[in-house]
């Protein structure tokens, strides 16, 4: 780790709050994609972390403070400058070196704080820190929902996003929302009530109540993302092995500036019908090899849940198994 000290000049209070933006915002986000840590005091700003990253971040912040002159910065600005920069390129030899000395991470919330059990739970959180879209994928009770809520609250304390919004799609197992009894708002609630559980354990139901109504967090069927772009949010599609191809396609470009997504699914419980083929499934081939998407996969050893749901999902595998080799 180095720290680098950078003197913006000049020094102009009105375009250094252009630059850090409304509570550091900006700075938050160059801290996020560059993986340092920013400190200022007026026009002097200290950057901590590895070597390449300290000073790509040093040298985007005086190009970004170039262009206050003349423009507002928004995400989308600060996005194309690291961009420019090929900030990617770097980010992807470093990932090859630094994982191994990365932290646990843990996230502090009303209910206590909650951190990763096992390798594979903190790998999973580490990821949805460090990466704009996010797959976890792996049977019931291994966190992947619960985790990745966590991990939107937290964004949304932090201010590293604006809202959260929770995604499902609304039909299951061949059931459709015009047999269920009242509202859209009523059909939909029994398919979303998971996410609602685990943010209720987080922040409290009266809280959450209140988020809902001032539009912080929102809860919708997949369907009302069609024709939406989702800027500096923090976005969760759960039970994404029910989507169709298409569906998880045209989730995946909803995806605007700020904003993180996480998918997750369990590809053994789809309910679909059988000539539909997993939107989840086929997204896992597609994506597999696209820089800038991280992928956690779940086994029976990270189900936290009641001892007896892992020797159910165990002997689910094995059942599954044995039935293939049979064939």
């Amino acid at each position: 780790m180095i720290s680098q000290e950078i003197c913006l000049l000049p020094a102009d209070n009105e375009r250094l709050s252009n630059f850090c933006g409304y509570t550091n915002v900006n700075l938050r986000q160059i801290e996020n994609r560059l993986n340092v840590d920013i400190a200022n005091r007026g026009n002097q700003f200290k950057v901590t972390g590895l070597d390449e990253s300290v000073k790509a971040a040093c040298a985007v912040m005086q190009k970004l403070f170039e262009s206050t002159e003349s423009e507002e910065l928004t995400a989308e600005l600060i996005h194309l400058a690291m961009q420019d920069a090929s900030i990617n390129d770097l980010l992807t030899v470093q990932g090859e070196t630094d994982t191994p000395a990365q932290k646990n991470v843990s996230i502090k919330t009303k209910s206590g704080t909650i951190r990763g059990r096992g390798a594979n739970q903190q790998d999973y959180l580490r990821k949805i820190f460090a990466h704009d879209i996010n797959f976890g994928v792996g049977p019931a009770g291994t966190g992947k929902t619960y985790l990745a809520v966590a991990c939107a609250i937290d964004a949304l304390q932090s201010e590293k996003v604006k809202r959260i919004i929770l995604v499902r799609p609304a039909v299951e197992a061949g059931e459709k929302l015009g047999f269920l009894p009242g509202d859209m708002a009523q059909k939909v609630d029994p398919y979303l009530r998971p996410l609602y559980d685990a943010l209720y354990e987080m922040l409290g139901v009266e809280r959450v109540e209140k988020m809902i109504e001032r539009g912080i967090i929102e809860v919708a069927p997949l369907a009302f993302m069609r024709g939406r772009t989702l800027n500096d949010a923090f976005i969760i599609l759960d039970e994404a092995q029910n989507t169709t191809i298409e569906q998880i396609k045209m989730f995946l470009t909803r995806l605007g500036f700020g904003s993180t997504a996480v998918i997750t699914g369990d590809i053994t419980q789809i309910d679909l019908p059988s000539e539909k083929m997993s939107g989840l499934r086929h997204v896992l081939e597609v994506l597999k090899d696209v820089e800038g998407i991280s992928f956690t996969f779940f086994d029976v050893r990270d189900v936290v849940r009641h001892p007896l749901v892992q020797r159910i999902v165990l002997a689910y595998e094995l059942y599954d198994k044995k039935i293939k080799s049979n064939l």
